[in-house]
Formats: C-alpha cells, structure tokens, sequence
C-alpha cells in the first residue's frame, strides 16, 4: 500500500493575548461595569451608593417586619382553643371539598347549577354523608363528605336516601358501607389539627391556582 506523504505546514507562533485590564465589578444599582477600587466595592458612584444603601434596608426592614408577624401569629396559633382549631380546620377542609368537586353536580339530586326554579336555597355547601353532630369522627374524611347544594344539605336536612345513591355511584359501595360501619371515636392532637389546616390550606392554594 502506497501512504501518501505528510504535508508540511509552516509554524505560526502564538500571539500573545492583549491585556485584560483591571477587573471591572457591575454596579448593584445602575448595573454599569466600573473599575472597583476598593475591589469589594458594589456601586460606581456615590448616589448609587445611596440609592443601593436605601434598597438594602427597605429590604432588610421588610424581611424583619415579615419575621416579626410570623411570631405573632405563631404566638395567635398557640393560644388557640381546641374548638376554635375545629373550627378553622373543618373551614378549611370543607373548601377543599367544594373545590374539589367543582366539576361534579350535586352529590344528592345531580343537577350542576344552582340556578334551579323551585329551590329554596342556593349555593354549595361541603355536605357530610354522615353529619359531623352524629359522627364528628368523620368530619375530615374525604369519602364523608361532598359538593352538595344547599337546598339538598340543608332545607332537606342532608338528603341522606339521595345522598347514599350518589355516594354509592361516586365511590363504590363498599366504601360507603366501610364508612356506615366506622364508628371508631378519634380525637385529635393539637398539632394533628394545626397540620391538617396547614395541609388542606395548600391544597386549597393548589386547586385555586390550576383553576385560573
């Protein structure tokens, strides 16, 4: 086999790089590039010193007015009573439910509006299949409780007949068996409540955001 010869190629020495110059710093106001000197400098003039010295402490005022209302309502929360906790914890939850089921009709009579002639009440409430006053113990289960009109929930005291054929259709029967038979008592921590308010309050947060 014939290889063919190398080529030669002439060498071409290195040029040498220009100098840099002094390294420049970005202005944290104005952000224009200056030299620094001293190096740590963070401004290229005095007024944007000043200005950039009042941003800093508007900031460092506000983070320490948002520290010091995060203690006083850490300080509200721990002189919260049991039942007061209940309540704003069911507040909660029962606006999960409502939002969780916004693209569901009403649990008992199906109808998807509360723009219905003949009712005596409008608008949703949370409806507990089993009510928290006969079974506080299922106030916070899911499967308990649904998006029920108001009409259903309260001028026909719960609908309980329609409400068990909905609730069967939504999540099977046994499940709804499962919940007839759970007479287990629960009582629960004040942190268990703290942390299921803070729990569906995210929630909440979540489907409120998807919604937009």
């Amino acid at each position: 086999m014939i290889r063919s010869p190398i080529k030669q190629t002439q060498f071409k020495p290195t040029e040498p790089k220009p100098e840099s110059g002094p390294r420049k710093n970005r202005c944290g106001w104005c952000k224009t590039k200056f030299v620094a000197d001293p190096p740590w400098l963070k401004h290229c003039s005095t007024d944007c010193g000043a200005e950039l010295g009042m941003a800093l402490a508007a900031k460092q005022k506000a983070k320490a007015q948002r520290q010091e209302r995060s203690a006083d309502k850490a300080k509200r929360d721990a002189m919260k009573s049991y039942p007061q906790l209940i309540r704003e914890t069911q507040k909660v939850f029962n606006e999960y439910i409502r939002l969780r089921d916004a693209k569901q009709p009403c649990i008992c009579c199906n109808r998807e509006t509360t723009k219905v002639d003949g009712l005596g009440s409008h608008g949703w409430d949370c409806g507990h299949y089993r009510s928290t006053g006969s079974a506080p113990h299922l106030r916070f289960n899911e499967d308990n409780a649904h998006r029920q009109l108001v009409f259903c929930n309260r001028d026909r005291s719960g609908n309980a007949v329609e409400y068990r054929k909905g609730l069967i259709d939504r999540i099977g029967l046994e499940r709804v068996e499962a919940l007839e038979s759970d007479n287990k008592a629960r009582k629960w921590s004040i942190e268990d409540l703290q942390a299921m308010k803070a729990e569906y309050s995210s929630k909440v947060k979540q489907l409120k955001k998807e919604m937009i």
